[in-house]
């Protein structure tokens, strides 16, 4: 059942050499406008149109993170939420979409080794894909050189434009149970069409289908045990494959901050989007009772915009400063090899729900005070509270159950959800 995989020659040609990271914040930021007029399309869809995702490939907005050598600009994690921020004002699904693909080249770069990622990275450097922990059905068998996946991924935010699929699996023998991630190209799977529409209550245009795996082999080389990518403090001292690999320290891959980034950034969207939305077309309303006033010189109209703009300042700063002490962690371990520990990791995801919060609370208190009529099917500020919603509820995003782990781990107990 082994199968041989094409012989790629690398590095990869970049297709912008000279992009800088400021360009492509700005090419992101150019296309807000055209996001946030396609939102109802884009939700009826259940995802971002074609022409979108190819002025993204374009802009290099999947690139962002893929090291140099297989054809990505290997930038950092400020610039990747900077720019996936302003396509979450355009549309907060969109960009969850687009941030879940776009991220987990980051993923492959960090922990799988260079033969997979050379097969996966491919002769083009074309590499999107969400990432699925959890799974509606599965089962995972050996088989020679590899395993025999079978299942189906719920919520695989991403999936309508990516070129493969990550997925956890657990492997059970011997009586015991092992968690493993593995990797599998588009024509391999099916994308279920349960997304889109009135499916949920919001992130509509967050491509988050549903995957099903028909008992397809996936070679050893690209399986790898879940620990190591997520919820690990185990030793750095050689580092990871990426780091080898790519001698860049953003490849350690410690994953639990970074991943709630890409949660969290289209809420803060959100909040930005629903700061224009208020200003735009309730601070330009006259008040409706005495005195009648334009509400933009009211303080009823003030107090709530000026609140929901601290949260939301609040929350971006947050949010990069977790984004840049990553990096910083990552740079500590290149100079000194001080580990990411593991207290440093379950800190960092704090802050990033911190931030989380503080967005939501934005989005929320500025529809709580814009009038009955931005609860009309169709308002951009009934959207964007929908969509904080879905966030709300997201299991990552439970900052009291978190707040417990985090609070054991600083006591030198085992992390644990809920503090279980």
């Amino acid at each position: 059942m082994q199968q041989v995989a094409e012989k790629i020659n690398y590095p990869l040609p970049i297709p912008e050499p000279d992009l800088t990271p400021a360009q492509v914040i700005a090419r992101a930021a150019a296309l807000t406008p055209a996001i946030r007029a396609a939102q109802d399309e884009d939700d009826q869809r259940g995802c971002h149109s074609e022409a979108m995702d190819r002025d993204f490939r374009k802009a290099g907005l999947y690139r962002i993170l893929q090291p140099k050598l297989f054809g990505g600009y290997e930038f950092d994690y400020p610039t990747f939420y900077r720019t996936m921020l302003n396509i979450a004002r355009g549309n907060p699904g969109v960009a969850w979409c687009l941030a879940l693909g776009a991220t987990h080249g980051s993923l492959v770069a960090s922990h799988w080794p260079e033969r997979a990622q050379s097969e996966l990275f491919g002769s083009t450097g074309d590499f999107i894909a969400p990432h699925r922990v959890g799974a509606i059905t599965s089962t995972c068998e050996r088989a020679d050189g590899g395993y025999v996946i079978d299942g189906t991924w719920n919520y695989c935010s991403g999936i309508p434009y990516a070129t493969h699929f990550v997925g956890n699996v657990i492997l059970r023998e011997n009586g015991k149970a092992r968690a493993l991630i593995f990797v599998v190209p588009r024509a391999q799977l099916t994308v279920l069409p349960d997304w889109g529409g009135d499916a949920t209550l919001g992130m509509r245009a967050s491509g988050s289908n549903s995957v099903k795996i028909d008992k397809v082999f996936v070679p050893e080389h690209l399986v790898i045990p879940a620990k190591p990518a997520l919820w690990s403090n185990e030793p750095m001292d050689e580092g990871t494959h990426g780091t080898r690999l790519h001698r860049n320290p953003m490849y350690l891959g410690r994953f639990i901050g970074p991943y709630h980034m890409s949660l969290v950034m289209p809420v803060l969207g959100a909040a930005r989007a629903s700061l224009d939305e208020f200003e735009d077309n309730v601070v330009t309303r006259s008040t409706y009772h005495p005195p009648i006033m334009p509400r933009r010189e009211h303080f009823d109209t003030q107090r709530p915009f000026g609140y929901a703009l601290m949260l939301t300042d609040s929350a971006e700063a947050l949010l990069m400063t977790a984004a840049e002490t990553y990096m910083q962690y990552c740079r500590r371990w290149g100079d000194t090899g001080t580990p990411i520990s593991l207290e440093d990791n379950v800190r960092l995801y704090g802050m990033v729900l911190t931030a989380g919060r503080l967005a939501s609370e934005a989005v929320e208190h500025l529809f709580h005070n814009a009038s009955s009529a931005a609860s009309k099917r169709g308002q951009r500020l009934e959207r964007y509270f929908r969509d904080v919603a879905m966030y709300r509820q997201h299991m990552s995003a439970q900052y009291l159950n978190i707040a417990s782990g985090i609070g054991r781990v600083h006591l030198g107990l085992p992390f644990g959800w809920g503090g279980l």
